[in-house]
């Protein structure tokens, strides 16, 4: 226990109730996000001896699955939410890693609803430098650039931070890609996932991310979650089903959102039997 950082007696106790003795081992829990109760609902009914914990206007349930430590984390909905909701999973948990899931919508036109998207990187597709237009030349975000791609590279936290696109962990994509098998509700392949405090519905512009970005869905939470435990050198991984695609008229399905949640609990689940 002394590799924890133990500031006051509140937060040693949250480490020791979210830490299980597995196998004569301390297993750190994974924190698994979800934005809504949609996202969340399932996950949480199927932990074992759960605490509901409350941090400013951000929920958290504390529990165990199949005897392993997990905790399920509420965002709410966009980056900043998202942002701050792991900054206080990370400080209270001091988790082993994070999985930030819950739906998505598609970019690509091959993938479809049901289908899972294992983020092997996730991006902030909504920072931009515009090009300069005087008044009465109008706006077109067609032609905007990325933001930050300027700015000088360093070694700074600073800087870190201002970084766009971020990696799934190594160890979390191969323990995600090794139940993917098990999923018969649709395909789980390795995409990009692109996030950012808009709900795209014009075509043109998804087109846009996806052959500049690459991206095969979009939603309002990974990145930015991404970002934080990147500061906190905290493993993280986006998990993302298509619950529609506009690209090729895959209509929303509200089931989807407990197909992601019950991948993702497994994704912990083979995480932490692998690496304890």
């Amino acid at each position: 226990m002394k590799k924890f950082i133990q500031p006051t007696l509140i937060a040693v106790t949250s480490i020791m109730a979210t830490h299980v003795t597995y196998a004569n081992t301390v297993v750190a829990p994974v924190v698994i996000q979800g934005a809504l109760d949609i996202e969340t609902d399932h996950m949480i009914g199927q932990l074992k001896d759960v605490k509901e914990k409350t941090y400013g206007a951000w929920k958290f349930w504390e529990g165990t699955y199949q005897g392993y430590p997990i905790v399920i984390s509420r965002t709410l909905m966009g980056m900043t939410d998202a942002a701050a909701a792991t900054t206080l999973a990370i400080e209270h948990y001091h988790p082993a890693a994070i999985i930030n899931q819950g739906t998505a919508g598609g970019h690509d036109p091959k993938l479809n609803v049901f289908d899972i998207v294992l983020g092997k990187t996730s991006e902030n597709i909504g920072a931009f430098i515009t090009p300069n237009k005087a008044l009465g030349e109008g706006s077109n975000t067609l032609t905007w650039n990325k933001s930050f791609n300027v700015l000088p590279k360093n070694n700074s936290a600073e800087e870190e931070s201002r970084r766009l696109r971020f990696e799934a962990d190594p160890k979390l994509l191969v323990a995600a890609n090794a139940i993917k098998s098990s999923y018969k509700q649709g395909n789980v392949v390795e995409g990009v996932i692109g996030s950012a405090d808009v709900w795209n519905n014009e075509l043109d512009r998804i087109k846009y991310f996806h052959d500049n970005y690459q991206t095969s869905v979009e939603e309002m939470e990974t990145a930015s979650a991404a970002q934080i435990a990147s500061l906190y050198h905290v493993p993280f991984i986006g998990i993302r089903v298509l619950s529609n695609n506009l690209t090729n008229n895959g209509s929303y399905n509200p089931n989807t959102g407990v197909a992601c949640q019950k991948y993702a609990l497994d994704v912990a689940l083979n995480y932490l039997k692998s690496n304890n």
